[in-house]
């Protein structure tokens, strides 16, 4: 009787096990993946800037494929519908600073399409363009920078405030929508480090963060395992202590 009670055990044991390694290999199948990615990310970061997508390219561009690739575009800025984009740590002379902004700017291309560029990060002090007039260049110029997909919200974003010019996430799409703009590519530029007048906003900003704790997980998930079959294997010698017990009373 009592090894007979090892069945239904031994079946959820096998059932949890399979589970665990089944989701570590996965971790480790992404950790592969993941690597390539960055590899791939790597290389293209260095590539010569290419001319940006054209407009009747715009809807079947893959972005994910073209994430960081360095590019190339002309175009006349509209600071009046520039956007700040809260940004809750900076960098200024490649050291960290408290809170400011990413100052977006739409960019119009001869074709008269639109870009928004990604001019760079300013402090709380500089957010009023006022106090960086120097820097609201005008006639066209030629951007050179990184070619990003519009930011992904999450449950901790805090929603956007158009009116008051509150912005939380960079997303094109919303802010031409929010500024009667047409004709917006549906990515971003981050400029380069090319300096602009008065030293505002400051370009080369990108922060490549690629999120991989994969080996960590498959860790996680394998260890899982094998406490699972350490309970098991101490479930199952308890068990036959017991019976052999039980049979030395008997006899």
């Amino acid at each position: 009787m009592r090894l007979r009670a090892l069945i239904w055990p031994s079946i959820a044991a096998a059932c949890a096990l399979g589970l665990l390694l089944g989701l570590g290999f996965w971790q480790l199948r992404r950790l592969s993946e993941k690597e390539m990615l960055m590899a791939r990310i790597d290389a293209r970061i260095h590539q010569p800037a290419v001319s940006v997508p054209d407009e009747a390219m715009w809807p079947q561009l893959k972005l994910g494929d073209l994430e960081y690739q360095p590019v190339r575009v002309k175009g006349v800025f509209h600071h009046e519908h520039e956007v700040l984009v809260f940004e809750p740590a900076g960098k200024i002379a490649g050291e960290l600073v408290a809170r400011g902004f990413n100052v977006l700017t739409p960019l119009q291309l001869e074709s008269g399409a639109i870009v928004m560029i990604n001019r760079g990060f300013v402090t709380d002090d500089y957010a009023d363009p006022e106090r960086r007039k120097a820097g609201q260049i005008s006639g066209e110029q030629t951007i050179t920078g990184l070619l990003r997909q519009p930011e992904r919200r999450n449950m901790f974003t805090p929603p956007d405030n158009p009116a008051k010019n509150q912005w939380f996430t960079q997303d094109p799409a919303e802010i031409a929508a929010a500024k009667g703009l047409s004709r917006v590519a549906p990515f971003i530029i981050d400029a380069d480090k090319t300096e602009n007048p008065g030293g505002w906003p400051q370009g080369g900003t990108t922060v490549i963060d690629i999120p991989n704790r994969h080996l960590e997980y498959a860790v996680t998930w394998f260890g899982l395992a094998l406490t699972l079959l350490g309970v098991y294997a101490f479930f199952v010698r308890a068990l036959l202590q017991r019976t052999r017990q039980d049979q030395t009373s008997g006899a």
